[in-house]
């Protein structure tokens, strides 16, 4: 289910978000949408890079699922912080499961 809203923003925000628009031959909700899709992946990278979020929070953050989001750190070039230990006792759940 969507909703609407309406936001205040700066002139210049305004006027990107509308010359952005029309590059990409869209409309401006959309673009609205796709900007704040990317913060928050952007936002949960940062945050799982500085330490602050877990892999799984970060996940959340980004509206991700953990693969993905993982496939995206990957791509901003993060490292994992994921431990041998951990990733071990991952697999044995994943064994027990099936």
């Amino acid at each position: 289910m969507t909703k609407t809203m309406s936001i205040r923003m700066d002139r210049e925000n305004f006027e990107f978000l509308n010359e952005f628009t029309k590059e990409q031959r869209s409309d401006f909700s959309k673009t609205v949408r796709d900007m704040v899709t990317r913060g928050r992946i952007m936002l949960a990278v940062e945050r799982y890079r500085n330490g602050e979020a877990s892999l799984g929070r970060a996940a959340e953050i980004a509206g991700l699922p953990i693969g993905q989001m993982m496939s995206m750190l990957t791509e901003f070039g993060v490292e994992s912080r994921i431990e041998e230990e951990d990733y071990l006792r991952g697999l044995e759940g994943l064994r027990k499961a099936w």
